[in-house]
């Protein structure tokens, strides 16, 4: 029978699997956003946790990516769960998450943010909308964010690309 020396594609393994994953939600979140591909891929990590298979701090990085591109209060949280405990496993890259996560969540929720990593539309403005400011330059360098008034730059570069 033709094809029966094909090589059988192997099944990637969890690590592979949500790093492959929050790849596809970082690129998704530069073009149009598809809330189906996002509804799935937050589903699947939401899956995997419950299994128990998210286990070291790479991967719970990876994990907390996906959770950040969802579509909902419960996703924004998880995603701060899961950025949290990359952090305690080690994993560095994973502070600004837990700011970003922190952040969307507020936003979400109708709160300021803390660190001002959520770039907003409002009244047909992009902006970082409210930013608590209690809430300082140093905090911000803790969780490997850069100073707010970079983070304003960037909302008015956006803004200025919008307008050309």
């Amino acid at each position: 029978m033709e094809g029966d020396d094909a090589p059988v594609p192997e099944r990637e393994d969890a690590s592979e699997e949500l790093a492959r994953m929050a790849r596809e939600a970082i690129e998704a979140q530069a073009g149009s956003i598809d809330m189906t591909g996002a509804r799935r891929r937050c589903q699947r990590v939401i899956a995997m946790y419950s299994a128990g298979i998210i286990r070291d701090g790479r991967d719970h990085f990876h994990a907390a990516w996906v959770m950040l591109c969802g579509e909902s209060q419960g996703h924004y949280r998880m995603a701060r769960v899961l950025a949290r405990r990359a952090t305690d496993l080690g994993e560095e890259r994973a502070w600004t998450l837990r700011a970003m996560s922190w952040d969307r969540w507020l936003v979400a929720s109708g709160q300021p943010q803390r660190f001002g990593t959520q770039i907003i539309k409002q009244g047909g403005r992009w902006s970082l909308g409210a930013v608590d400011p209690k809430v300082t330059d140093l905090d911000r360098a803790l969780y490997a964010v850069p100073p707010l008034y970079v983070q304003r730059q960037s909302a008015e570069l956006l803004q200025r690309r919008e307008e050309s």
